[in-house]
């Protein structure tokens, strides 16, 4: 045999390894999950990117704007301080502008606000956000535990008085955007009614109070948050009870459901080991989906109850055309809102193992 044989013998084994090692990457199901991703993160920023800065106006026509409207400074002062202040060149070119933002976020950095020069974007990022994460991730789960019960017991009790009042009250909270309902709720129970001290609740804390550990820090938490996380429950419940209601009523008319009741199994039973467990799945994925969309969704919320979390950073930043900070935040909207689908994915092929085998079969 010639030594040219064996060379291309070993080059056909040493193709067939490679095509095998690749088709059995593109065949795994969390590898395709996981490049998707990064590819799905990628192009959302820089669409997000070029979108932001496609806004009329910029953060120093803003600054001139405000400077001229609140404090009576006229065009050419207040231009002369908005050089002074803002280190930014935004003559660029955008490709350039892109560039230089890709490559500090490859860096691990955000850049500094435009509209507080000198304050790095996760600066202010960090002092936000545990605010929003704990008003959101309180008011999420409370409204998803007590509408998925409600859901249950409006499947088990349908046609009755009992379903249709719920079902007409899901139907009204579903119907009426999150920042009309905090608008209504200051409205009747602070203004007209006089019940909740809504001047006294708005902020994150109360003056003079630190984050600690003690008993003081925990009341003044959950005062400033309460009125958030009631509207937050109260715009996303009707949702969950609906959905909830008609994965069960679906899961109740499956065989395996007459086949229980045949065996002489309780309701209780078959609703905990049989429904329950099935009319979940749905519902959980779009339980994972919305944590990705919690910060999105609090902007509104936080605005009018002027609760100073990320979403209300993300409208004044909007308003200041704060171009380095609405992107940091968008960021945080597209990453978690890709992870948490990620994540579903995966927890949904653990829960239900068909959707593992479709994808992994598909492939094949």
């Amino acid at each position: 045999m010639s030594a040219a044989t064996i060379v291309s013998e070993e080059k056909t084994i040493l193709d067939q390894e490679r095509t095998s090692v690749v088709g059995r990457l593109a065949r795994h199901y969390l590898l395709r999950r996981i490049i998707k991703a990064i590819v799905t993160v990628w192009v959302v920023i820089t669409l997000t990117f070029f979108l932001i800065h496609a806004m009329p106006g910029s953060p120093i026509d803003a600054f001139i704007s405000n400077q001229m409207s609140l404090y009576g400074i006229d065009y050419h002062t207040a231009k002369s301080m908005a050089a002074s202040i803002f280190a930014v060149d935004l003559s660029q070119p955008m490709p350039l502008q892109y560039l230089g933002f890709m490559g500090g976020l490859l860096h691990g950095s955000l850049g500094d606000s435009l509209a507080n020069p000198g304050t790095p974007v996760s600066t202010e990022l960090l002092q936000y956000l545990p605010w929003t994460l704990f008003c959101v991730s309180f008011g999420l789960l409370i409204s998803f535990v007590v509408g998925c019960l409600l859901g249950l017991i409006m499947a088990y009790r349908r046609e009755t008085w009992l379903d249709h009042a719920l079902s007409g009250v899901g139907s009204f909270l579903v119907s009426i955007p999150s920042f009309l309902l905090a608008t209504l709720i200051i409205e009747f129970l602070g203004v007209q009614w006089g019940i909740l001290p809504f001047t006294q609740m708005r902020g994150s804390l109360s003056p003079g109070v630190k984050a600690s550990f003690s008993p003081g820090f925990v009341g003044d938490l959950f005062y400033h948050g309460a009125l958030p996380i009631a509207v937050y429950v109260l715009s996303t419940i009707g949702t969950w009870m609906l959905t909830m209601k008609s994965s069960t009523i679906a899961a109740l008319e499956e065989d395996y459901v007459t086949v229980a009741r045949a065996r002489g199994l309780s309701d209780r039973r078959i609703m905990s080991a049989y429904v329950g467990r099935n009319a979940i799945l749905p519902v959980f994925t779009q339980l994972t989906i919305s944590i990705g969309f919690i910060i999105g969704s609090a902007a509104a919320i936080e605005f009018v109850l002027q609760y100073q979390g990320v979403g209300y950073l993300l409208l004044t930043s909007i308003s200041a055309r704060d171009y380095t900070t609405i992107q940091g935040i968008f960021l945080i909207i597209t990453v978690s809102v890709i992870v948490c689908n990620l994540l579903a994915d995966l927890l949904y092929g653990k829960l239900d193992p068909r959707i593992t085998a479709i994808g992994s079969g598909a492939q094949e």
